[in-house]
């Protein structure tokens, strides 16, 4: 397995131990240059939206993947951490349901488990 689906999976298994909700991946690599993968998930409260941008970081850093940009911790209602091929959106659910993201990059393939990586 390349590089880029084990940091996928690293971080997908990071959100799913916090209980990231409704985790979605979508490969993009076909219509855009920004990454390979987007992961989108959601926490139902601040605390939580931080632990999940916690445990991914911990988790890719243990892996030895370095990140690259992180951005909207702050306000916690959007949080991006960007890994290059990866890029994680962690949002609060309010958030998640304005932006949409899944909409937005639906030209894209979405991975319904992660043997299809």
């Amino acid at each position: 397995m390349d590089q880029v689906k084990k940091m996928a999976q690293i971080a997908y298994h990071a959100l799913e131990d916090k209980k990231g909700e409704d985790i979605c991946m979508i490969d993009i690599s076909g219509i855009s240059p920004l990454a390979d993968y987007f992961i989108i998930t959601n926490g139902t409260s601040d605390s939580q939206v931080k632990a999940l941008v916690d445990n991914v970081e911990e988790k890719m850093h243990e892996a030895g993947h370095s990140q690259i940009q992180r951005e909207g911790l702050q306000s916690g209602n959007w949080v991006l951490l960007d890994y290059g091929d990866v890029v994680v959106h962690v949002f609060d659910k309010e958030n998640r349901e304005f932006y949409h993201l899944e909409r937005i990059w639906s030209d894209g393939r979405r991975i319904e488990s992660l043997d299809e990586l």
